[in-house]
């Protein structure tokens, strides 16, 4: 510091111990601007009461236009005699998505008319989703039109719901309720027309086809918006239980070939989901398949029903793509875990009030285990292939420096604060982690009950007391974080909110290891991917360096994520950059991981080109530590199934005696 630099600085600190100076720097404004004051919100939307509304809406879909992929809507609402405005909403709160991710925006060409004669109306200012018609007098009934716009491709956060040989019509996208009445207390009737050759599956009752038209009995706007429909032209119907059918639809009729042992997998869930759960909470049940590239890709659970797809080699290929067939169990486990146990906050009376999502770590976490657990008992995935995802999950966690500063508890709120958006860093900002650290967590909780029981009790005996009660009953039981602590505690004492405080709300704590290792395995490192991580870079045609460099490339060498603190990170190779080449050869998958594996124990170093905003740069990363990716690997020691093998053998035959 120069002599005017001290000088200058002696003066701010002598400026600084006035009160002036003070006032001087805390003024941001001149006191002569003008100042607004706030002016209220007012709030017109009428809460949700308890009470029926009069009378049953009338839904009409068109969704033959599928060259244009778009649906035509036609809604016949009546109304009270003396009524002058009519309040409808489109769901912004959707269960399932755990986020306010309505779309208002892909509802075009809004019309409202009565007795033929268009009605005026306006969308309120502070609850846009709330569409106002003003009524003149003797109104009796309204009919809305409209058009439903679902994305033609594929972007981040967009769903193609619509494609020449598929329709995944979602009621919540394009059908408008009252305002001021709990959805369960909205009456109404659904008509879809399908493309001709089509075939349409749902979990709605009373399904009549009459010239070209497909209709389904009066139901409640809760049930519709919680019975989706796949409907395509080459589709196929397995029954695979007592009221349980498997519903697939494809792209091409090849895709829907199945081995007869392999279909046997899915009767074998059904069976191992009732000897886990101990009773059913659905009279009948759908599941929703799709095989196929051209929709988006979803999982979404339902009380009597779920939304899944797979790619479109699923079936056909079966070893091929065992990593791709977990979300199936998944969505199946949500029935008990999720719809009729659901936490007492995300049930909502309609679907304009939010949804509280601070027990999802239950919600999703002890789905996303039991979805792992029935896949391996049934064997629609292998256990090897469900050891190889627990460890992705447990080797990522040892390189996510998120973990340092974010409890799981506060990922929970990442669905509504992010939107499941990209991040640039999600290895720091963390992301959705209540699923599969959660599922961690879940499996150490079974293990301490295996151990504190010398192995007579376990996970299951929580699943009987939690989920399996009131066999039939496909309403909705909330709870608590305390009932979920009770509930544990009576199939075995142990301080179970301290461990949830520890495990679930506390940040910094160790890899959650504590369950894979007292289930008796151990994580290791190999230089060949895991069976999880190799189908999913053959399928995305991309190749993990995570553990190594510290990137995840595509098949032309662009940055698709680095890993905070790496070499790479360190280097700058950041999302959107370029591997050009390595060691001076152009890039490919095979010339990288061979120079990771040259530099291996000594001295050589890792030389990129990469292309950055335009610009080429040779960096050298110091990386000897080879290829690395994560594995389990049973104990030596370990003589006879371990408490890990146990929770995932079947438990059908068990349960039967």
């Amino acid at each position: 510091m120069n002599k005017l630099s001290l000088l200058l600085a002696s003066a701010l600190t002598a400026l600084l111990a006035t009160g002036a100076g003070q006032n001087a720097l805390a003024q941001v404004q001149p006191a002569t601007n003008t100042l607004p004051m706030a002016v209220p919100v007012t709030r017109v939307v009428p809460d949700p009461r308890d009470v029926p509304f009069p009378g049953t809406i009338a839904l009409d879909i068109d969704a033959t236009d599928n060259t244009t992929g778009v649906y035509r809507v036609t809604e016949t609402i009546p109304v009270a005699a003396d009524a002058r405005q009519l309040t409808l909403l489109l769901p912004e709160w959707i269960p399932g998505h755990h986020s306010r991710s309505g779309l208002p925006a892909e509802l075009v060409g809004v019309h409202f008319t009565a007795d033929g004669k268009d009605l005026p109306w306006h969308r309120d200012s502070v609850d846009v989703f709330a569409y106002i018609v003003d009524l003149p007098v003797g109104t009796q009934t309204v009919v809305a039109k409209f058009i439903h716009t679902p994305p033609q491709h594929a972007e981040p956060g967009d769903r193609v719901t619509m494609t020449r040989d598929i329709i995944n019509l979602q009621w919540d996208h394009m059908a408008l309720y009252p305002a001021g009445h709990y959805v369960r207390q909205v009456r109404i009737k659904p008509t879809v027309t399908f493309p001709d050759g089509f075939t349409a599956y749902t979990a709605l009752d009373g399904k009549v086809v009459k010239d070209g038209r497909v209709s389904w009995d009066v139901t409640d706007y809760e049930t519709l918006v919680d019975s989706p429909i796949f409907a395509g032209r080459y589709t196929r119907r397995f029954p695979i239980g007592d009221n349980v059918f498997l519903d697939a639809v494809a792209d091409k009729p090849d895709s829907l070939v199945i081995a007869p042992e392999n279909l046997e997998t899915y009767r074998d869930l059904v069976k191992e989901a009732d000897a886990a759960f101990g009773a059913r909470h659905f009279d009948h049940y759908d599941f929703l398949l799709g095989l196929t590239d051209k929709l988006s890709g979803i999982g979404l659970e339902h009380h009597r029903s779920n939304e899944s797809t797979y790619i479109p080699k699923a079936w056909t290929d079966w070893a091929g793509s065992d990593w791709d067939r977990n979300v199936v169990p998944h969505e199946y486990s949500h029935s008990w875990d999720g719809k009729y146990r659901r936490p007492a906050q995300l049930w909502t009376p309609d679907y304009r009030q939010p949804m509280v999502d601070d027990l999802l770590w239950v919600y999703e976490g002890q789905t996303q285990f039991w979805g792992l657990v029935l896949a391996a008992r049934s064997g629609v995935q292998s256990k090897a292939m469900v050891l190889a995802e627990l460890a992705t999950y447990a080797g990522g966690f040892t390189a996510t420096a998120g973990r340092e500063w974010r409890s799981v508890a506060d990922t929970t709120a990442d669905p509504i604060f992010a939107s499941r958006r990209p991040k640039p860093f999600p290895s720091m900002s963390r992301g959705e982690d209540y699923y599969t650290e959660g599922a961690l967590v879940w499996i150490e909780a079974d293990q301490i009950i295996r151990d504190g029981t010398q192995g007579l009790r376990g996970i299951d005996d929580f699943a009987h007391l939690f989920y399996g009660t009131r066999n039939g009953d496909w309403g909705v039981l909330p709870y608590t974080r305390a009932d979920v602590v009770a509930t544990l505690n009576a199939v075995y004492p142990h301080d179970w909110d301290g461990f949830f405080k520890t495990r679930i709300e506390t940040p910094g704590q160790p890899v959650p290891l504590g369950g894979i290792e007292r289930g008796g395995y151990h994580l290791v490192w190999k230089d060949t991917p895991n069976p999880y991580d190799q189908g999913r870079m053959t399928e995305a045609k991309s190749l993990g360096l995570s553990y190594s460099l510290g990137v995840t490339l595509d098949r032309e060498g662009k940055v698709l994520s680095t890993l905070w603190g790496s070499p790479a990170f360190g280097a700058g190779i950041v999302p959107g950059s370029q591997v050009v080449a390595v060691n001076g050869d152009a890039y490919d998958a095979d010339v990288i991981k061979a120079a990771v594996t040259a530099a291996k124990d000594s001295t050589k170093s890792v030389a990129l080109l990469v292309k950055r905003d335009g610009h080429f740069d040779t960096v050298s990363l110091a990386w000897h530590g080879g290829l690395r990716y994560p594995w389990l690997e049973r104990d030596a020691a370990a003589k006879g199934p371990g408490g890990l093998d146990r929770l995932l053998a079947p438990h059908r035959a068990a349960a039967a005696h």
